[in-house]
């Protein structure tokens, strides 16, 4: 007979389940203050006053562990202290963070536009690209536009979706927020150019450790949900190739899901980036693989949102 822990529902499984609902309901609305926000513009701040003169790998590295670990304290302690207060507010304040750490609708909602945009016209499909993309858009043919989207889709659901609920499952709200700031750091200054090649290179570390195994776990959910759970191979010789450690395992089982191809040299910060190619089938993409590939995401989402709930209430 299975016991369900009553605690374990307050205070984790509903309080998630309520913010992931928000998340698949609203996305992130316009104007709403958001976390992401604010640990932007501390890391911006941070690498202002430290990104200059010697020992720049030590003070990056200072910087990124510092605002890990103080986000993951400052989130345990308010949860902790409200807690304390009532029950509700525990379940209330994490509900609330669930909400801003996941970014499933509004992934989906972006690479939608950039579909519509690009079958207007390539200006403006190169415009709507560069919100959701870090890579040159100014000269991306339509096919490219509609390429960086589905790579981003692929790689986002990754590490806005499937690896926060990871974390949360193994460290509730506090090491989602640590994550969120794991990721905000690596997408500021976690690239290897001149300007953050070693101001940035432990946050890139910190984050390849992070998505390690919630990059396989969407991969191998995305080939599930599809029914293409024979193409493992695929997914297991081109993720691996990928420059990034992670980002390639997501990319390369929507190109097998697709049979399609990723990849390829891209400039970022006016200096190209070679990536090697994901897939051999280079063909055009239509609308039709974008909502197939948007039905993948959603699908995946909600197995690991799934799991996310009933995973502490079996096993505490």
């Amino acid at each position: 007979m299975l016991f369900i822990d009553t605690r374990i529902l307050t205070y984790k499984a509903m309080p998630f389940l309520f913010g992931w609902l928000a998340d698949r309901l609203l996305g992130d609305p316009n104007g709403w203050p958001h976390p992401v926000v604010w640990f932007g513009k501390a890391i911006a701040y941070g690498e202002k006053q430290l990104n200059r003169g010697k020992d720049r790998i030590i003070k990056g590295g200072i910087l990124a562990v510092g605002l890990i670990v103080g986000v993951y304290l400052l989130t345990y302690w308010i949860l902790y202290f409200s807690g304390i207060l009532h029950p509700f507010l525990f379940g209330l304040l994490t509900a609330i963070g669930v909400f801003f750490c996941l970014a499933g609708k509004t992934l989906i909602t972006e690479v939608k536009a950039v579909f519509e945009a690009v079958e207007r016209s390539t200006e403006e499909g190169r415009q709507q690209v560069a919100r959701i993309v870090g890579r040159d858009t100014s000269q991306l043919t339509p096919q490219e536009i509609r390429t960086a989207a589905l790579e981003t889709l692929a790689e986002n659901l990754s590490d806005g979706v499937i690896a926060p609920m990871f974390w949360f499952i193994l460290l509730g709200l506090p090491g989602m927020m640590a994550y969120k700031m794991v990721n905000t750091l690596d997408s500021m200054i976690g690239y290897k150019n001149k300007r953050y090649r070693e101001f940035g290179r432990i946050a890139a570390r910190i984050d390849d450790l992070a998505n390690y195994i919630p990059a396989r776990i969407t991969a191998f959910l995305m080939l599930l949900v599809s029914g293409n759970w024979d193409k493992r191979d695929f997914v297991f010789r081109y993720g691996r190739a990928h420059a990034s450690p992670n980002s390639g395992y997501p990319e390369a089982a929507l190109a097998a899901i697709l049979d399609c191809r990723f990849g390829g040299t891209h400039d970022y910060f006016g200096e190209p980036v070679v990536k090697p190619y994901i897939g051999t089938n280079e063909r055009d993409f239509t609308l039709e693989d974008m909502w197939r590939a948007i039905q993948i995401n959603s699908n995946t989402e909600l197995v690991m949102g799934a799991l996310v709930v009933i995973i502490p209430l079996c096993f505490g």
